[in-house]
C-alpha cells in the first residue's frame, strides 16, 4: 500500500512505538531503583543511556533515509525496540539493564527520526499540522505505559506488563512490511558538500538549540515527576505513575487539537502561547504542597509542551526540503544533547537538594526557549542558502 494516508498510519503507529520507548524508563524508575539499589545520580545515568542511544540513531537515520529510503531502516528499528523491552523487563543484572536500555534507545530514536522525515515529506504545505498530529500517536503510546502500570501494578509484575507492551509492537511491524514508501531523494550517492552546509546554517542551529530545551524539558518532566511526587507529595507509587499519565495525557490532547488549530492559527502564536501554559504549570508544581494541584500543573506541562517539538520540526522540513531526512538528523541530534544533559543535571541536583529545587530547571528553560523563538521568528525572514 502506497497511499499517503496509509503511510502516515505507518508513522503514528512508529511514533506511538517511539511514545513507549520515551517513557517506558520513567514509569519503571522507582521500581528499578529499588530492584538494583541505585541512587538517583545512577538512575540518572540511565537516563543519560537511553537518550545517547536515541542520539546515535539520530545521527544517522537522516543520511540513510535520504540514500536508502524508510522501509529496511524502520523495520529494523520497531524491531530492536520489541527485543529491548523483552530485555529491560528481565534484565538480571545492572549491566545487562544498560545494554537493554541503550539499545531500546537506539531503535527508538531511528523511528521518531524516521517517521518524522517521512510525515514532512508526504504532507506538503500542512507539514506543521501534520507534525503536531503525528506528535498526538507519540502521546498515545507515552500516556499507554504509566496508565496501564499504574492500573495494572496490584494484578501484574511491571516485567510481565512491558513483555506484553514488546509483544505488541508486532503490529507495527507488520504495517511498515506491507507499506509502500517514497523512493530515496538520493539514490545516486550521497551529497557530502551539500549535507555539510547544514552544519554551518545559522537558521538549522538556532531551531536545534530550541529543540535543545525543549527535549531536556519533556525528559525531565517525564522522567522525574514519579520521583518528585512520590518524594515531595509523599505519593502513593501508583498514584504517582497515573500523575504521571496526566503529563503525556494533555500533550497528546493539546497535539490532537493542534492538528486543526494550526491550519487557521500562524505557528509563532500558538507557540507562544504554549510556552505561557507551560510556564505556569511548572510554577504551579514548584510552589504546591497539594497533590490536586501538583496533578493539575503536571497537565498544564503536557500542554504546554505540545507544540514546540513537532512545529519546529515542520519548520525544518519547509526550509531544507531537498535534504529533509538529513536536515532531521541535525535538528534531533541537538535536541537529544539536551535530553541527556538536563534530565541528568536534575537528577544530580534532586539527589543534593531534593527534587522541588531540581525542577527549577524547567521555568529556566522555558524562558530561554522565548527568547530563542524571538531570534528564530527574525532570521525566518532571511532567504535561505541550503534549501
Amino acid at each position: 500500500m502506497s497511499s499517503r494516508r496509509f503511510l502516515f498510519t505507518c508513522a503514528c503507529f512508529g511514533l506511538l512505538t517511539f511514545g513507549i520507548v520515551f517513557t517506558t524508563l520513567g514509569s519503571v524508575l522507582p521500581s528499578i531503583m529499588a530492584r538494583f539499589g541505585i541512587d538517583k545520580a545512577e538512575a540518572g545515568s540511565l537516563f543519560l543511556l537511553m537518550s545517547f542511544g536515541i542520539l546515535a540513531a539520530s545521527l544517522v537515520f537522516g543520511p540513510l533515509v535520504d540514500r536508502y529510503g524508510y522501509k529496511g531502516i524502520l523495520l529494523t528499528a520497531t524491531l530492536m525496540v520489541a527485543l529491548g523491552l523483552e530485555w529491560i523487563a528481565f534484565a538480571s543484572s545492572l549491566n545487562r539493564l544498560r545494554l537493554a536500555v541503550l539499545v531500546t534507545g537506539f531503535g527508538g530514536g531511528i523511528i521518531n527520526g524516521g517517521t518524522n522525515a517521512l510525515v514532512a515529506d508526504i504532507s506538503g504545505e500542512q507539514r506543521a499540522a501534520k507534525l503536531n498530529l503525528l506528535g498526538a500517536f507519540f502521546g498515545v503510546g507515552a500516556v499507554g505505559v504509566p496508565f496501564a502500570l499504574g492500573m495494572l501494578i496490584d494484578r501484574y509484575s511491571q516485567a510481565a506488563m512491558l513483555a506484553g507492551v514488546g509483544g505488541l509492537l508486532l503490529i507495527p511491524m507488520a504495517l511498515i512490511a506491507i507499506a509502500v514508501f517514497p523512493a530515496p531523494k538520493q539514490p545516486q550517492g550521497f551529497p557530502i558538500a551539500q549535507a555539510g552546509k547544514l552544519l554551518r546554517d545559522p537558521l538549522l542551529l538556532l531551531m536545534g538549540v530550541i529543540l535543545f530545551f525543549e527535549s531536556g524539558n519533556e525528559i525531565t518532566v517525564g522522567g522525574w515527576t514519579s520521583t518528585f511526587v512520590t518524594e515531595e507529595l509523599a505519593t502513593p507509587a501508583r498514584n504517582a505513575l497515573l500523575i504521571l499519565s496526566l503529563y503525556w495525557t494533555g500533550m497528546t490532547l493539546a497535539r490532537f487539537a493542534l492538528g486543526y488549530i494550526l491550519r487557521r492559527t500562524a505557528a509563532l502564536t500558538v507557540l507562544y502561547t504554549c510556552l505561557a501554559i507551560a510556564f505556569g504549570g511548572a510554577v504551579l508544581l514548584l510552589t504546591t504542597h497539594s497533590v490536586g494541584l501538583a496533578a493539575a500543573g503536571v497537565f498544564m506541562l503536557g500542554v504546554g509542551f505540545a507544540a514546540m517539538f513537532p512545529t519546529v520540526l515542520g519548520f525544518v522540513g519547509d526550509r531544507f526540503a531537498s535534504l529533509s531526512g538529513t536536515a532531521f538528523s541535525v535538528a534531533i541530534a541537538m535536541a537529544l544533547c539536551g535530553g541527556m544533559l538536563i534530565p541528568y543535571t536534575a537528577g544530580m541536583l534532586g539527589t543534593r537538594y531534593g527534587m522541588r529545587h531540581s525542577f527549577v530547571i524547567v521555568p529556566v528553560a522555558l524562558l530561554i526557549q522565548a527568547a530563542l523563538l524571538g531570534a528564530l521568528s527574525r532570521k525566518q525572514r532571511q532567504p535561505s542558502s541550503t534549501s
